[in-house]
């Protein structure tokens, strides 16, 4: 993947005290850090572009893991613990399916899957992930507007030595990540369009924040569709907060595909494959000498701690976003918010 062009260097504007922004999201970790976000900025003014090319059908059920982690922990009922799913999960379905003789690699909870069977009714019945996926903000009380990048398939498959091409969930979970990479492909992208409203919530922004999500996987298979990288060029404030601290990937397969993608791995590799588009890059204060690689590329770097192992940590690195942002930090008198939504 080769490093985006610098977007040229000017000093951060400051905008309305009710700003709309545009969040870019994988699953884990983006959920964890917009969890903070909507607590120091109006989750009204928050749209959420999800990745969808880690959706995958299993047992004729279709998932999307980072539209479910987004919205889950947005509406307060995820599994801190394990970092994904809902909490007070029972597992008797999967139990049921294994003893049945089906491959149970890929968990799913029993109450998990209601979510997905209620998903793939509608699907069939003709909605489109984008409909489905408002529809599910609003039975679980999520205030901020979550879009799926595309409601068209997009497919991220990895192609292994030994093991050919794999679906990316046979790669992250089955295999769980250690077969060598020998190519990433977002099968579908060239062909898909950005779902309804993506365009309209960048055009429209104050800001864009890059979560600290894969940025080769989970944030390029939005990069990726038609259009959209395009449109972020435009939008007057852009951050983005690494999801590498210390040459290491708090989760997932972060490193191998930086790797394979023949970037470096830390902040200003992360930062390259943003450059074009976004201004300021949050750097974890232990690396902190990755501080002048980031500058090298044209844009700002804000040390902050970046590792989100509490909610308290998630919001205080939100808050740094904000404030870089240039936005008011007084939430212009609005109300305490909760999980996913403000208490009036």
């Amino acid at each position: 993947m080769p490093a985006a062009s610098p977007r040229s260097s000017r000093p951060l504007a400051v905008v309305p005290p009710s700003p709309r922004v545009v969040a870019l999201a994988g699953g884990t970790g983006a959920a964890k850090f917009l969890r903070g976000l909507v607590r120091v900025i109006d989750p009204a003014g928050i749209t959420v572009v999800v990745n969808t090319a880690d959706d995958v059908q299993r047992h004729g059920l279709l998932v999307s893991p980072d539209i479910d982690s987004v919205v889950y922990a947005l509406g307060g009922v995820h599994d801190e613990e394990r970092g994904w799913g809902l909490r007070d999960e029972t597992w008797q379905a999967l139990a049921m399916l294994d003893r049945l003789g089906e491959e149970t690699w890929f968990q799913l909870g029993d109450r998990d899957l209601g979510t997905h069977v209620w998903r793939t009714a509608r699907r069939r019945a003709g909605e489109p992930l984008s409909q489905v996926t408002a529809a599910q903000c609003r039975a679980l009380g999520v205030t901020a507007r979550v879009l799926p990048m595309s409601d068209d398939p997009v497919t991220t498959r990895v192609r292994c030595r030994d093991l050919g091409e794999l679906h990316f969930q046979e790669y992250f979970v089955r295999e769980r990540c250690a077969p060598d990479i020998e190519a990433i492909r977002f099968d579908g992208a060239e062909r898909a369009r950005p779902a309804p409203g993506v365009l309209e919530a960048i055009a429209e922004a104050d800001a864009v924040v890059v979560c600290p999500s894969n940025p080769v996987v989970s944030i390029g298979p939005i990069l990726a569709v038609p259009g959209v990288r395009e449109a972020l060029r435009a939008v007057p404030q852009s951050i983005a907060i690494t999801p590498v601290v210390d040459g290491r990937a708090l989760k997932g397969p972060t490193v191998a595909m930086l790797q394979h993608a023949g970037v470096e791995v830390g902040p200003a590799g992360v930062a390259s494959l943003y450059a074009d588009f976004c201004a300021a890059m949050v750097v974890d204060r232990r690396d902190a000498l990755s501080v002048p690689g980031v500058e090298a590329l044209g844009m700002r770097a804000v040390l902050a701690e970046t590792v989100m192992d509490r909610l308290e940590a998630a919001v205080s690195l939100a808050a740094v976003v904000r404030d870089e942002l240039g936005f008011d930090d007084d939430r212009a008198g609005l109300p305490a918010c909760a999980e996913g939504g403000c208490v009036r």
